[in-house]
């Protein structure tokens, strides 16, 4: 039996309240090795949410951002019991310079796959999550999202900094769609493609604490997704994915064209939660 998704949604939502808003664009950060942002904000959620989350479902083991690489890929190897994977603070660029565009990001990994996805943006008070199989809602209302324009028209939102330069280069010179965005926080990002802010999406480069609990999410309210390469965007490994989304199936499929993904081959249906 899965965790309450009503007690997660609590738990997560009252972490963020208690030890991120108060510190928001005044926290103290450090810097990585790899040169990105750490602050105490970070470590403080990933040690209350570590503390809850064993207490309430002890059977589960608890992966974080901010562990060490050797103890990440231990849970990854054999996911049958059920591992927790959290970023505690992700966008956290936006969060240390005032930015009100971040989240918590936490899914649970079952059996090689995701079965629960939770994201929460404190500054905006609006927890996404899903369950494998029961659709994906929006502070528990079932996400819906008007039709979308032609790909021409529609909003893309997309990370250039991990692309390839010849791929930045071409969507810049021929722009396929009618507007660009790109905010900083790959967990929000799903979740907004999934609401129907932006329309397609695009990133190079992306962790599976990044982006594991969106892509539930965005599939179980109806869309597509894949990589670059033409393989599924979720796999149970620390490697970085790319990721090319839409919340409509049609305007998937001609966003996987541009880029040459012939998606009638490879292993990208449409989920179930279409029929919910």
């Amino acid at each position: 039996m899965h965790a309450s998704i009503e007690t997660l949604q609590e738990i997560v939502i009252s972490a963020a309240r208690e030890e991120l808003l108060p510190r928001f664009a005044q926290v103290k950060r450090s810097h990585k090795t790899d040169g990105s942002i750490l602050t105490e904000a970070d470590l403080a959620m990933h040690s209350r949410l570590e503390q809850a989350l064993q207490k309430q479902w002890p059977q589960y083991q608890f992966m974080g951002e901010e562990m060490s690489t050797e103890q990440q890929q231990a849970m990854l190897q054999d996911t049958s019991a059920g591992v927790w994977c959290l970023d505690p603070l992700d966008g956290t660029s936006n969060f240390a310079a005032g930015i009100p565009y971040f989240s918590v990001s936490l899914s649970l990994i079952k059996g090689g796959e995701v079965v629960i996805g939770l994201v929460y943006d404190p500054t905006r008070d609006e927890c996404f999550c899903a369950v494998k199989g029961e659709g994906a809602r929006l502070n528990g209302k079932p996400l819906d999202a008007s039709a979308p324009p032609s790909l021409k028209k529609c909003t893309a939102l997309i990370d250039f900094k991990r692309l390839r330069p010849e791929q930045a280069q071409r969507l810049v010179t021929e722009m396929p769609y009618g507007s660009q965005r790109s905010f900083g926080s790959v967990a929000l990002d799903w979740c907004w493609i999934a609401a129907g802010r932006c329309h397609v999406y695009l990133h190079g480069k992306q962790h599976i604490w990044d982006y594991s609990a969106g892509y539930l999410i965005l599939h179980e309210a109806g869309g597509c997704s894949v990589t670059l390469e033409g393989e599924s965007v979720f796999r149970p490994t620390l490697t970085a994915r790319s990721a090319l989304a839409a919340r409509d199936p049609a305007l998937f499929r001609a966003w996987a064209q541009w880029f040459g993904i012939n998606t009638a081959a490879q292993d990208v249906t449409e989920p179930d939660a279409a029929t919910h």
